[in-house]
């Protein structure tokens, strides 16, 4: 029989649908299709620097210049922004509508020199290495009073919304903080002060406990599909060491990341047929007080936990979703879970 289930993160309901439950070979082989014709004229490979914004910072061999091949790992600014760094925030309204101005960043972490290779099949000391781009952006960033919230995220896939081919992930800086992750913040501060103890510590334990959803630990980290999953294979990655902020991760921490995020993005190819993907990692916002709300976020080191949330686009959203708001998910996470343990 079909069910409803709560995430106690979000509040958010979501019908899981047994009735009509799908396993991997249904949802038709989601391969990514990889354009091989556009090598030449990508401007993200290796040789085609001079076709992008000036680099920020670059994983790179000692004995090569910035803009100039040689890198590993390069972040440089979207050329096509969402939103513009220059400028003030500008908060004004019109009526009972609120505007402010489209200030922040928005970057492009290239993350490797070669056109055809997926993160899931990179060296885990690559892997490694773009984690550590993402650290030392968000550290950057977070020194910008003028920005709230900094989301990392990748598309993978043209389903998934990305429009190269080329390896890479984003990065976008907001003078707000997102809806959906206020309404974690929100939940999780609630929780805190009712128990003081982390909704998220608990989760982890309540899913190491149990097993049913549990895909993948190793020393620093837990791979679960969460209990009420929105989508067919949706998985989240968390630090056991209670942090609330993703630049926190210490070094060897970071390497049993990679190693983790490697191993899941395998399991997530082999089960699915490499299917088109999202992830986003979530950290706790920029802490920096504001005026008239001094302990807004005064126990958010204690209260939240930064996590990374895989996505994989097997399913579309119709009428029925956008109308409730609600999500129907046909494969149940103790039924995604058991796929993904079972691959080598």
């Amino acid at each position: 029989m079909p069910e409803l289930r709560k995430c106690p993160i979000s509040d958010r309901w979501v019908v899981i649908s047994t009735e009509r439950g799908r396993r991997p070979t249904d949802f038709g082989g989601a391969a990514v299709a990889q354009a091989q014709d556009d090598k030449a004229k990508c401007p993200l490979c290796e040789g085609a620097e001079d076709k992008t914004p000036p680099e920020i910072i670059a994983w790179r061999r000692s004995d090569t210049l910035p803009n100039k091949p040689g890198w590993q790992v390069r972040v440089i600014p979207n050329k096509f922004p969402a939103l513009v760094i220059e400028g003030e925030v500008n908060r004004s309204g019109i009526g009972i509508f609120d505007m402010m101005s489209g200030i922040g960043a928005h970057e492009v972490i290239v993350e490797t020199p070669h056109h055809n290779v997926s993160l899931a099949d990179m060296e885990e000391t690559h892997v490694e290495k773009v984690l550590w781009a993402y650290k030392q952006r968000i550290t950057d960033l977070e020194k910008d009073k003028r920005f709230r919230y900094i989301l990392v995220f990748k598309n993978y896939g043209s389903a998934a919304g990305a429009s190269l081919t080329h390896p890479h992930s984003q990065l976008i800086a907001t003078p707000i903080t997102p809806r959906y992750v206020k309404l974690e913040l929100t939940n999780a501060r609630t929780y805190f002060h009712e128990k003081e103890r982390c909704l998220f510590c608990d989760m982890i334990r309540q899913e190491l406990g149990s097993g049913e959803r549990l895909i993948y630990e190793n020393e620093y980290f837990v791979v679960f599909a969460p209990f009420a999953s929105r989508f067919p294979f949706e998985t989240w990655i968390f630090p056991r060491r209670h942090q609330s902020d993703f630049q926190e991760i210490a070094d060897e921490e970071r390497i049993q990341l990679a190693r983790c995020f490697k191993d899941i993005l395998i399991r997530l190819k082999k089960t699915l047929n490499d299917p088109p993907y999202n992830y986003v990692v979530h950290t706790s916002p920029n802490s920096v007080p504001r005026p008239g709300k001094p302990d807004y976020w005064g126990t958010i080191h204690y209260d939240f936990h930064w996590h990374i949330e895989i996505i994989p686009r097997l399913t579309k959203q119709a009428g029925f979703e956008w109308g409730s708001g609600l999500y129907i998910n046909p494969t149940s996470p103790e039924e995604a879970a058991k796929y993904l343990r079972e691959i080598a």
